[in-house]
């Protein structure tokens, strides 16, 4: 079937407005957030032909930090140039940031009501059929071969058993996909992709590389970016939890590939074991909030910064502290959020389907199901047991539930979440809602 022609570019006023709305209907994680996008802007609207934007997604998926977000920027950077990339990728994570940071202010204020932590109870359980749902989804998509379903078992085992970094597990993956291009190239093709050819779409001449361009953006794009992080460091002093925030998530922001729901395990590692921001308990809690409310996945960040700010106020009014962590938190993740975008773009657009680019994706893709996978069984722990310990030996270094504190609650509730989603298919937020009303109603009657 041959591919439909874009149509007209629309204006920067339509733009704007198609932005806004997914900005607020942006629920559902990465994949929802590409699904919606892809409905909207290339089967709707035809404002970017289905070529372009799997090959954004494809670059998008090889960045740190949240690839949904960032296609946004990628879009909205093809159809308008810059100040079109800006309003499509701040539209994006605004909405979400302005919720995550009353929610995070109403769980300091009310948190220990028991109301409130019914609905986190409830909310919380759901959450883990949706990180489940996320693997098998990712899974079904990523892995077509047995090859690439070992090299999903591989980063699994790494990052559960040995804590491996996901650094490093990205980056032995992105080399086998390379090795696999030269060696094996038909294990390492993507499933979606059927030539090696690049598409005739002409390249706006916006896209193309300038170095005088992108070494203004390159500049403005470090200071924003850094100037906080070296205020603070100089004024505050290293041991500060603003300067501890802004240097953790700038580091995260660099390191963190392979979408949310990767991320997600990074930052739980540090926020949670190194910094003790916040419980296990409340990184759950977190993540299921972050699930209500549109916007990328990883806006969990605000919430996190917010709870560590506001419980180490340095001096401040707590609410305040909260509220500038979660600003800071966010301000240093999502900026080289568009620093990757408008840097990289004009070179990739020009690499449109390179089978090496192609391959090395694969790779990492596959590794990233067997990170989810660790991320699921994270949060499954933590959410059915009261009590996890870390074990450690023989070189391993493994969560063990504690006998005896298994939440018949919340088994029940996490089943009935999975039925619900996986075999009839219910809603994400039609399922958050109801699991969040049987937990409310479990602690108004004492349950």
């Amino acid at each position: 079937m041959t591919e439909r022609l874009p149509a007209a570019p629309p204006t920067f006023r339509e733009a704007f407005l198609v932005w806004l709305k997914i900005g607020f209907l942006s629920f559902g994680g990465p994949a929802g957030q590409i699904a919606l996008m892809h409905r909207m802007l290339v089967e709707e609207r035809r404002w970017i032909s289905d070529t372009r934007f799997l090959h954004a997604l494809n670059y998008c998926m090889l960045l740190p930090g949240p690839e949904a977000q960032q296609l946004a920027v990628y879009v909205g950077w093809l159809l308008h140039k810059t100040w079109g990339g800006l309003v499509a990728g701040l539209l994006f994570i605004l909405p979400g940031f302005v919720l995550m940071t009353g929610i995070a202010t109403l769980y300091v204020l009310f948190g220990e009501l028991s109301w409130m932590q019914g609905l986190l109870f409830g909310m919380q359980a759901a959450t883990l059929a949706i990180v489940v749902e996320a693997v098998i989804r990712v899974g079904k998509r990523a892995l077509k071969n047995r090859a690439l379903y070992a090299l999903a078992a591989t980063a699994f085992v790494a990052i559960f058993a040995f804590g491996a970094p996901f650094p490093l597990i990205v980056l032995a993956a992105g080399a086998i996909g390379l090795l696999g291009a030269k060696f094996r190239p038909a294990l390492f093709k993507p499933a979606s992709s059927t030539s090696d050819e690049a598409d005739d779409e002409p390249v706006p001449e916006h896209a193309r590389p300038r170095a005088s361009w992108l070494l203004a953006v390159l500049v403005i794009g470090l200071v924003l970016w850094s100037l906080p992080v070296a205020l603070l460091l100089i004024f505050a002093g290293p041991h500060n939890v603003f300067t501890e925030e802004s240097v953790f998530f700038s580091k995260m922001a660099v390191v963190t590939f392979g979408g949310a729901y990767a991320v997600l395990a990074y930052m739980t590692q540090q926020a949670v074991d190194h910094y003790a921001w916040l419980s296990p308990r409340e990184m759950v809690q977190g993540l299921a909030l972050a699930e209500t409310t549109p916007g990328p996945l990883i806006l969990v960040l605000t919430y996190v910064g917010y709870l560590g700010a506001h419980r180490a106020p340095a001096g401040l009014d707590p609410i305040f502290a909260g509220v500038l962590g979660a600003t800071l938190s966010t301000w240093v993740t999502f900026v080289p959020c568009f620093l990757w975008i408008f840097l990289g773009a004009p070179y990739i657009e020009r690499l449109r389907g390179n089978r090496w680019l192609s391959a090395a994706l694969t790779g990492i893709t596959a590794a990233v199901v067997g990170v989810i996978l660790n991320l699921s069984v994270w949060f499954a722990l933590h959410v059915l047991f009261r009590d996890v310990r870390q074990w450690h030996g023989y070189g391993l270094s493994l969560p063990l539930p504690v006998p005896g504190s298994l939440d018949l609650l919340a088994l029940l509730l996490g089943a009935g979440a999975m039925l619900a989603m996986l075999r009839f298919h219910v809603g994400l937020i039609r399922t958050l809602l109801v699991c969040a009303a049987i937990g409310l109603a479990s602690r108004l009657i004492g349950f």
